[in-house]
C-alpha cells in the first residue's frame, strides 16, 4: 500500500515546539529521561507483581483473596506496561540504552513481544495516528467501527454498549492471537513487517513458551485447573480492559480527528506535529494518582509530540505545549476528569455506530 506523507511547512509548529522544549531542559538542567522517582516506582510495581504472583501460585489463598489478588495482578500488569515497558520501548526510561532495553523487554515476560510492539506502536501508530488503513490501533473490524471511513455493520449500532466486553479481551487476544497473526503474515494491518533477525525469532518463540509456563503450566500444576482458570480469566480481562481504555481515551473521543490522505497526492493536510495535536487528547492531567498509575499516558499529547521524553516531565512541558497551541491557533484537546473522557469515548462510539 502507499504510505501517506505529511505536508512540509516552513517555520513549522514542530520546529518551534522543539526549540521551546529544548530551552526548557537547558534552563532547568534536567535530563529528558526518567529520574529516581520513576526508578522507585518501577521497583515498587515489579516487587508487588512478583509478590502477588507468588502468593497466588504457591500459597493458594482463599477464594475471596484469590479474586482480589487476581484483579490486583491485572492492574499491575497494566501499570508495568504503562510505566516501565512503555518508557523503555521509547528509550525514555533511562539515559542508558541497556536499561531501556531491559525495561522494554518486560513486555516479553508479560506475554507480548517487544519487536512487534516497536513496529506497531513506535513506528506506525506514532507516525500515522488515527489514519484508517495504517494505524492498527483503530482497526477493530468487523467488531467495532472507529472511523467514518470504515464499513458500518448493523452490530455497530450497539458498540457503545458492548465495547467493555471486547476491550476486556484485548490482553488475552494480544498474547495468544494478534502477535501470531503479525508474525505469520509478516504484516501489521496493511503495513509490511520489517524483517526479523534470527535473534528476534528466538526471542519471540522462547518467551511465548516461557510465558505459557509462567502463567499457564506452573499455576495449573500448583493450584489445579479450575483455580487457575478463575484467576487467569480475571487478571487477563482486568488487564485488557485497563490497557484498552487508557489508549482509547487518548485518540477515539468526540473531538479528535481522523485525517484522510488526499487521493491525488497521498498527502495528509497537516504537518506531523499538527496532525498529532488534532488526533490526540489528554485527560485528568491534574489527578496525580491517575498520572502515577498510567505512566503519564493521560498526557498523551505531550507523549505523542515528544515520545523520547520520559512521562515524569509531562506536567512541566504541557504548559509550554499549551502556550504554543494558543500561539498557533490550535485546539489543545483535554478532559479534566476521567469520567468526562469516558463519556466522550462512549458518545464517539455511539456516533460511529449511527453515522
Amino acid at each position: 500500500m502507499n504510505i501517506p506523507k505529511f505536508s512540509n511547512v516552513p517555520h513549522s509548529f514542530h520546529s518551534e515546539l522543539k526549540r521551546r522544549i529544548s530551552e526548557y531542559f537547558e534552563e532547568v538542567g534536567k535530563s529528558t529521561t526518567g529520574n529516581y522517582q520513576l526508578f522507585i516506582k518501577a521497583v515498587i510495581l515489579m516487587v508487588c507483581f512478583v509478590f502477588v504472583y507468588v502468593h497466588l501460585v504457591f500459597f493458594t489463598p482463599s477464594v475471596i483473596w484469590q479474586i482480589l489478588e487476581s484483579v490486583l495482578l491485572g492492574c499491575l500488569v497494566a501499570a508495568i506496561g504503562f510505566n516501565v515497558m512503555h518508557d523503555g520501548a521509547h528509550g525514555s526510561f533511562s539515559k542508558y540504552k541497556w536499561v531501556n532495553k531491559i525495561a522494554a523487554f518486560s513486555l516479553n515476560i508479560l506475554g507480548g513481544n517487544s519487536f512487534m510492539w516497536n513496529v506497531k506502536h513506535n513506528v506506525i501508530h506514532h507516525a500515522y495516528t488515527n489514519v484508517d488503513g495504517v494505524d492498527d490501533d483503530i482497526d477493530i473490524q468487523p467488531w467495532m467501527r472507529m472511523s467514518t471511513t470504515q464499513k458500518k455493520y448493523k452490530l455497530h449500532k450497539y458498540q457503545h454498549y458492548y465495547f467493555w466486553f471486547l476491550y476486556s479481551l484485548l490482553y488475552i487476544f494480544w498474547i495468544f492471537v494478534l502477535d501470531y497473526q503479525k508474525y505469520f503474515k509478516s504484516k501489521i494491518g496493511r503495513m509490511p513487517l520489517k524483517k526479523m533477525s534470527l535473534n528476534d525469532h528466538l526471542v519471540f518463540w522462547s518467551f511465548k513458551i516461557f510465558h505459557a509456563f509462567l502463567f499457564i503450566g506452573l499455576p495449573i500444576y500448583m493450584v489445579g485447573f479450575t483455580s487457575w482458570l478463575i484467576s487467569f480469566v480475571i487478571f487477563t480481562t482486568v488487564a485488557g480492559f485497563v490497557l484498552s481504555l487508557v489508549f482509547q481515551l487518548a485518540h477515539t473521543v468526540e473531538h479528535t480527528a481522523f485525517p484522510v490522505p488526499a487521493e491525488d497526492t497521498g498527502k495528509l493536510e497537516d504537518e506531523w506535529a499538527v496532525h498529532q495535536i488534532k488526533t490526540t487528547a489528554n485527560f485528568a492531567t491534574n489527578n496525580k494518582v491517575v498520572s502515577w498509575l498510567v505512566g503519564g499516558l493521560n498526557f498523551q499529547i505531550e507523549h505523542h509530540l515528544f515520545p523520547k521524553i520520559s512521562h515524569v516531565h509531562y506536567p512541566a512541558i504541557s504548559k509550554i505545549i499549551k502556550q504554543a497551541c494558543r500561539d498557533y491557533g490550535l485546539e489543545y484537546i483535554e478532559y479534566p476528569r476521567v469520567r468526562y473522557a469516558v463519556a466522550s469515548h462512549v458518545a464517539f462510539l455511539r456516533q460511529m455506530g449511527q453515522g
